[in-house]
């Protein structure tokens, strides 16, 4: 999934919803770090974790 993400997508974690919208920052290998609206910068491993990426506009 990592190679799929790149800086400046937006993403939610699926076990987190109260983390909000989340911007990427950076994906190297499998370890990528996401700036979350209500959880700040998480670094996740996307061999564990499958991001959900955001399609549309970003919520007001």
């Amino acid at each position: 999934m990592a190679a799929n993400l790149e800086p400046g997508m937006l993403v939610r974690h699926p076990n987190r919803e109260d983390w909000g919208l989340g911007q990427v920052q950076s994906a190297i290998g499998t370890r990528v770090t996401v700036n979350f609206e209500h959880a700040g910068k998480v670094v996740i491993d996307t061999n564990r974790i499958s991001l959900e990426r955001h399609y549309g506009p970003v919520p007001s």
